[in-house]
């Protein structure tokens, strides 16, 4: 049990025999009235956003999250293989599981996977990773300083928005929470 007053981001809290994942939390306090907490909370299991607010000081539950850090393996059908990098114990995953960090995870890529009563819950990748350029089209001679973007298709299959001057092969630095093109890497 905690209260209100400890929350984090990150934090799984119990409400409704569901666990719901802290975002976001700001701490008001009105000239008039008692102080109260709003939140941005994330359903775990099936990703839904809801804002809520609770009253300063209320408790509330807690769930027991462990996080494990591992590594990507490979993907084996419709299941991703993840390996305990303390133990090298193996963990398949389904894709529901993996959600969107299967856009920017490849083979070797250390993750954070959090587990409540030995299920799997999610899958917590760094804020950014480097990828290769899969395709994109060549760029036009005279737009290279221009700010302009082009579609490419990264080694994962994600697609984003990268500026004119990179071509195939070239490794960029992506954003995982957005996935936004950050900078070009050497």
């Amino acid at each position: 049990m905690a209260t209100t007053n400890d929350l984090k981001n990150g934090m799984v809290l119990v409400l409704d025999k569901q666990l719901w994942s802290v975002v976001d939390f700001q701490h008001v306090k009105p000239g008039k009235g008692p102080a109260f907490v709003r939140t941005k909370l994330k359903n775990v299991l099936s990703g839904k956003g809801v804002d809520k607010t609770f009253n300063a000081g209320l408790k509330v539950e807690t769930a027991t999250v462990d996080r494990r850090d591992m590594q990507f393996s490979y993907l084996d059908g419709d299941m991703y293989v993840f390996m305990d990098t303390s133990n090298w114990e193996q963990t398949n995953l389904t894709e529901e599981t993996v959600g969107n960090a299967k856009d920017f995870m490849i083979e070797g890529q250390d993750v954070v996977v959090a587990f409540h009563d030995g299920t799997a819950l999610f899958v917590e990748l760094p804020a950014s990773v480097v990828l290769t350029i899969e395709f994109t089209e060549p760029g036009l001679q005279g737009d290279r300083s221009s700010g302009g973007t082009k579609p490419a298709r990264l080694e994962t299959g994600r697609e984003i928005q990268v500026p004119l001057f990179l071509d195939q092969g070239d490794k960029v630095k992506v954003d995982t929470r957005g996935g936004e093109y950050l900078e070009r890497v050497k």
